[in-house]
């Protein structure tokens, strides 16, 4: 419990904040196992679908500050390797 209303106000914003960080990873995270799936399946049309999208949320969780640049970069690459073998 808040002793101050400085702290009070602080404790709502963590929990707004906590809310839309959770959205955005889980949304990560949800497109890179739709893009891993359909790999393993070998159903290319499917992958390369799956990984614009997750491209797509990747980007917007870095441009966000919610997802490391670096390691934004590494999945990125590892997903594009991945469909370039499927060809």
């Amino acid at each position: 419990m808040a002793n101050t209303k400085s702290a009070a106000k602080r404790a709502r914003q963590t929990i707004t904040r906590t809310t839309t960080n959770r959205r955005s990873t889980s949304t990560v995270k949800s497109n890179l196992k739709k893009v891993r799936s359909a790999i393993e399946g070998g159903k290319k049309d499917e992958a390369t679908e799956a990984a614009k999208q997750f491209l797509s949320s990747m980007d917007k969780a870095v441009k966000a500050g919610r997802v490391h640049r670096n390691s934004a970069n590494r999945h990125k690459s590892v997903i594009q390797k991945a469909l370039a073998k499927l060809a």
